[in-house]
């Protein structure tokens, strides 16, 4: 059995850490390249080409979501797993929009971690259960979030502008005008 290459992008070490020995204890799986940033997971993506990348989507300067487009801009068959905080229903929906092939929660059990990695390296799909069944209830009584008419640009100041950033700090890290 070959052994599947995975990146991850996560801008908090610990994190990376622990994710990192849990995926090296595989028998068919390894870390072979780690990343604090967006603009950090995109070199490291076309430098190492991993098998699958596994990304955070809130860190500092372009954020996950922008990383993921330039990664699949790069690379159209590049395989990314969501691994976030985020709970919510808009998170996984903008990075599956952005094309990640999967979206997990940081409190998914160790073997679901596992399992997702495998499922989004064949290709397929994969949602962590509680949040598939929170954005298909979001879907089905027809409520609409407000946020989810953002476009991704105006999201990404949006959380920048939640997190306390300046729109002088916001302007410099997306290369846009603070107007």
């Amino acid at each position: 059995m070959s052994n599947m290459k995975v990146l991850l992008v996560d801008d908090h070490s610990v994190v990376r850490m622990g994710f990192k020995m849990l995926i090296d204890s595989e028998q068919d799986m390894h870390v072979i390249a780690e990343a604090e940033s967006g603009e950090a997971g995109i070199k490291s993506y076309k430098e190492y080409n991993p098998d699958i990348t596994i990304m955070d989507i809130t860190m500092p300067g372009i954020g996950g979501l922008e990383a993921i487009e330039r990664i699949l801009a790069h690379d159209k068959n590049a395989k990314i797993l969501v691994l976030s905080a985020h709970e919510d229903s808009v998170h996984p929906k903008r990075a599956l929009n952005a094309g990640a092939l999967g979206y997990l929660t940081k409190r998914s059990a160790a073997e679901e971690l596992i399992k997702a990695i495998r499922s989004v390296q064949k290709g397929t799909k994969y949602l962590e259960s509680s949040i598939a069944q929170q954005m298909a209830i979001t879907q089905l009584s027809g409520e609409n979030n407000p946020v989810e008419v953002l476009s991704d640009r105006e999201f990404e100041v949006f959380i920048a502008l939640a997190k306390g950033k300046s729109t002088n700090e916001i302007a410099e890290t997306i290369c846009l005008s603070s107007r």
